[in-house]
């Protein structure tokens, strides 16, 4: 940070940071968001009973609070939307100290000096990239050949040599074999490219998420599991008239989903509009935007270039990359790119993948062109601002199509 500083004229030398208030901080956001919603549904009237659910053979639900006491509920319709948990590697316990999810991770008062991760994800890079920031020394330890390996691999290739350039330390096609807790130290032991033990402070474990199906009761009732999430059809109805499921804990025709917040909130309300009747149509999740907030950040939509390809596609692909869009190099953040991938036959856009500053919020003009099976032309005839980043939308479907102006 105090080098960019430099290069725009600041003088920000002798700067300190403290680590305790900025997670106290993100805590209170997070707070002030949660309160909200509590505001919300007690403006809507919606009732809040705060306890452990868990269906009875009947289908109605016995709820227990804190102090033990139970009422009993029955409903004509019941949504289960219990969400996930992180997905740990065999035996190994989360104690949140040592072994840390997620949670832990976002919860710690105390600055690790040392940090190993395992799995390269979302989740995996965004804390690389958080812990790096204030000088923790990162270890990525990931079983498939690159970074983030569900991106496509230019985007996610450009993040591989920006964590390494800030010193983050990456281990590729690497299977952590062990993981052990000796006194204040964390051993993690790889087979690979490498066989070796790393040495640090805190292990994160980042390898995905597992339903929470356990104690609902599921098994009383009869709702089909499929691995471990809750089973659905395309209207979130399970097994079990009458119960239906949505977010993380479900899976659609024993096909995972993205596991995304926005997706849960969107099933939410096509749920309850299907269970209305009114016209709802079913949500297109090849049309669901992903972001991955390190830095660099990533937005992307739809197939990555590997993919279409695999599908069969002809393709026509634009790059343009931020160096030469001149609001990016007025902020100083020229690294990374837009990548556009078209259907050659019908100028359809199939995927949209970008990397760099702002690209979380980019990618929503991408995503609603992906909606309306919109085409590169549409695109380049649709004038944005000057200037701006999403001109660099503009320019890589010009590319594209030859039609570029400013590359």
């Amino acid at each position: 940070a105090a080098t960019k500083a430099k290069k725009i004229g600041l003088n920000v030398e002798n700067s300190s940071f403290d680590f305790p208030a900025i997670i106290q901080r993100s805590r209170g956001v997070a707070d002030t968001s949660e309160k909200g919603v509590k505001y919300l549904m007690k403006k809507n009237k919606i009732t809040v009973l705060e306890g452990s659910a868990k269906f009875n053979k009947d289908k109605t639900i016995t709820i227990t609070n804190k102090e033990g006491k139970s009422e009993q509920l029955k409903s004509k319709h019941t949504i289960i939307a219990t969400g996930a948990r992180a997905r740990t590697l065999g035996d190994l316990k989360f104690d949140e100290e040592k072994i840390m999810s997620s949670t832990g991770a976002m919860i710690t008062k105390s600055l690790p000096k040392r940090m190993t991760i395992v799995g390269s994800g979302a989740i995996g890079c965004e804390f690389a990239y958080f812990y790096r920031s204030f000088g923790t020394e990162v270890t990525i330890i990931e079983m498939m050949p690159t970074i983030l390996p569900v991106e496509d691999k230019e985007i996610s290739d450009v993040v591989a040599r920006e964590f390494k350039k800030s010193g983050i330390k990456l281990f590729t096609e690497t299977k952590t074999e062990s993981v052990t807790v000796k006194g204040d130290k964390v051993i993690t032991k790889i087979s690979g490219k490498t066989n070796e033990e790393i040495e640090s402070d805190v292990v994160l474990v980042a390898i995905g998420i597992k339903g929470n199906i356990e104690n609902l009761g599921l098994e009383e009732i009869g709702v089909k599991i499929f691995k471990d999430r809750i089973n659905t059809d395309t209207n979130y109805k399970t097994s079990v008239d009458g119960i239906y499921s949505i977010g993380d804990v479900s899976c659609i025709n024993e096909t995972m989903k993205p596991a995304l917040a926005h997706v849960a909130s969107s099933e939410a309300v096509n749920c309850i509009e299907k269970i209305k009747g009114l016209h709802a149509p079913d949500i297109n999740y090849d049309n669901v935007p992903g972001n991955t907030y390190c830095v660099p950040s990533i937005g992307s939509v739809g197939m990555t270039q590997a993919k279409a390809k695999e599908a069969g596609y002809e393709l026509k692909i634009g790059k343009f990359p931020f160096s030469a869009n001149g609001k990016s190099r007025a902020a100083g953040e020229t690294v990374g790119m837009v990548k556009l991938i078209f259907d050659a036959k019908y100028g359809e856009l199939l995927g949209a993948h970008i990397v760099g500053n702002e690209a979380t919020e980019l990618i929503t003009e991408l995503v609603a062109v992906k909606s309306l099976e919109g085409t590169g032309e549409s695109i380049i005839r649709t004038i944005h601002p000057h200037p701006s980043l999403s001109e660099s939308i503009l320019e890589a479907a010009g590319v594209a199509y030859g039609e570029a102006i400013n590359i």
